[in-house]
């Protein structure tokens, strides 16, 4: 099936207490490890591309290996998303160019700036029957050029006027997840029996909160990697330095899902995967030099991590068919 929007997702994921995976994507590896992973599992899925990766790997190459997914997996419905679009410039691009949501965050400026530019994003996507995301309080932490040395919880008081103002098809907000690997600093984390570090819980009360102001509107966490332990440990002890890296325990993005979330972005973990596996590759076989051999184990990895998402967190795996 060609490319979708992302309303008939959410609409089913709302109803029935599950949310989408929306993977952030920057090479080939990467989109097969996710789609593979999807079409077995019979999962619809949102691949997204931040301003980064369209930097990285530039827009046609990225299109054109999530067209190539698409008629790989022509069973499941997949949204081609891009995730933190800076500006109107921006976004107005990447729907020209083939894609079927967008995100315009402009949560760092003042309230009414916010409105004003997501509504503009909002009246030129719905012409193409693009669907818009926009996001209200900020995420600390560094992750693909978005940086806040400090993060603020979205105000629930402001959700009613933003949506109302923007007509946005979804809302990103902040209950106390962070971008990158870094989550949360030990100082925040309390420590178990086992010696491990848990983080603070997700701001759960702000989630109901909003819910309640925006009854069956969809909910988007970002900043919602959980960081798995065994490829922290995979890259330590193949020659990296990651000490404390935390993520978000998938426990509460289980239970974000069943409330109103119905999209949680991914991206720190399939960088991990990938990276954790390529450097133990490297010490094993240091004698290999062909990409072909290191990138296959890896991309073998990604599958399997999201594999892991779409059934034990996201809770979507089976729900294609409902979502087309």
């Amino acid at each position: 099936m060609a490319l979708v929007n992302s309303k008939k997702m959410f609409e089913q994921a709302y109803k029935n207490g599950y949310a989408i995976g929306a993977f952030n994507v920057n090479n080939m590896e990467i989109v097969q490890g996710i789609t593979e992973a999807c079409k077995e599992e019979k999962a619809p899925v949102i691949l997204q591309v931040s301003k980064g990766a369209r930097a990285y790997a530039n827009h046609t190459y990225l299109v054109k290996l999530v067209e190539a997914a698409v008629i790989e997996c022509p069973d499941i419905p997949v949204v081609l998303h891009l995730d933190h679009g800076p500006d109107f410039d921006t976004c107005k691009s990447c729907i020209d160019g083939g894609f079927t949501s967008v995100m315009i965050d402009y949560s760092s400026h003042p309230l009414e700036e916010n409105i004003e530019e997501t509504a503009k994003v909002v009246e030129y996507a719905h012409k193409y029957g693009v669907s818009v995301e926009g996001e209200l309080g900020t995420l600390a932490g560094i992750e693909d050029e978005v940086s806040h040395a400090v993060g603020s919880y979205t105000r629930p008081e402001d959700v009613e006027k933003f949506v109302k103002g923007t007509g946005v098809d979804s809302l990103a907000i902040a209950i106390g997840t962070s971008h990158g690997g870094y989550k949360f600093k030990p100082e925040q984390c309390t420590v178990n029996e086992q010696g491990i570090l848990v983080p603070p819980a997700l701001r759960f009360d702000i989630l109901k909160e909003v819910s309640k102001r925006l009854p069956n509107f969809p909910i988007v966490l970002h900043g919602s990697s959980s960081v798995p332990q065994n490829y922290v440990k995979m890259v330590n002890e193949n020659g990296g330095k990651m000490p404390n890296a935390i993520g978000v325990p998938e426990e509460q993005l289980r239970e974000a899902a069943r409330l109103a979330v119905c999209k949680i972005n991914i991206d720190s973990d399939l960088r991990l995967a990938m990276t954790g596996t390529i450097r133990q590759f490297f010490n094993e076989h240091p004698d290999k030099f062909d990409p072909r051999e290191y990138l296959k184990p890896a991309r073998a990895n990604i599958k399997e991590l999201v594999r892991h998402k779409l059934v034990d967190v996201l809770g979507c795996a089976g729900k294609a068919d409902e979502c087309k």
